[in-house]
């Protein structure tokens, strides 16, 4: 991915974190996005150009403002003079309970996790058909095997897993367009689930432990920068949960 600008959205913290230094190393330039952990994108942007000097930058954007993503793709060509994939990994996560859930939940869930990815992507439509690039879209293993409790996040993770499976269409021959769904990765910094929830969840893979923000990484890195002839599919990085449920 040497002389490559990957444009990373949610990059500042957990796994769009660990997605944007696996491709640094990779040799890429990294726009880390944002919407309020400034500090922490600015640090990430800080401690990447000290290891390659110009190799990263970061901007902040409301994803869910679909006016600000067409400016979050110009600012990106703009640094970098140039973009080459795109990795759609920011989202919403919390439960929306049946007869509780609320146009805002709507309006956020989907927004983050479905009608932002498709909009960016959009926008960035003609930056990677010229370059030949490519999208990884971080959905969820709940995509396909609904988490109970959840049924809008379950919803709009099923839909960005369905938009990935239609843009390959869309943007072929150019761009490819793939997926990779975490199971057990990082918990919710809310505290949702509890121990017991957690043990459980763990139980149920077939590896019999959770698993590290490096293992999503690593998938994205081989989507964008190896899997030449893959486009179209989606990589469950769950332990083998999906296996069995």
């Amino acid at each position: 991915m040497i002389g490559k600008t990957v444009l990373v959205t949610g990059a500042a913290k957990r796994v769009g974190r660990a997605i944007a230094c696996e491709l640094h190393a990779a040799g890429a330039n990294v726009m880390v996005h944002y919407r309020h952990a400034q500090a922490a994108a600015e640090a990430l942007a800080d401690e990447l150009n000290a290891r390659r000097p110009g190799s990263a930058f970061c901007q902040q954007a409301d994803l869910v403002d679909v006016a600000a993503l067409a400016a979050l793709v110009e600012g990106t060509v703009g640094h970098f003079g140039r973009l080459d994939a795109l990795v759609n990994n920011a989202s919403s996560f919390y439960a929306t309970r049946l007869g509780e859930i609320e146009l805002s939940d709507w309006d956020d869930l989907v927004g983050s996790n479905l009608k932002a990815p498709l909009f960016l992507t959009q926008a960035a439509a003609p930056y990677l058909k010229a370059a030949h690039g490519a999208v990884v879209n971080i959905t969820d293993i709940h995509a396909e095997r609904p988490l109970a409790g959840y049924p809008l996040y379950c919803c709009a993770k099923a839909g960005l897993l369905g938009l990935a499976r239609a843009l390959a269409v869309e943007m072929a021959p150019e761009v490819r367009v793939n997926a990779v769904a975490p199971g057990p990765i990082l918990w919710p910094e809310d505290a949702a689930l509890d121990a017991d929830a957690r043990a459980a969840i763990v139980a149920h893979t077939l590896l019999k432990h959770a698993g590290d923000p490096q293992d999503v990484a690593r998938a994205v890195r081989f989507l964008l920068a190896e899997a030449t002839y893959v486009t179209g599919q989606v990589i469950n990085i769950d332990g083998g949960r999906t296996a069995h449920l």
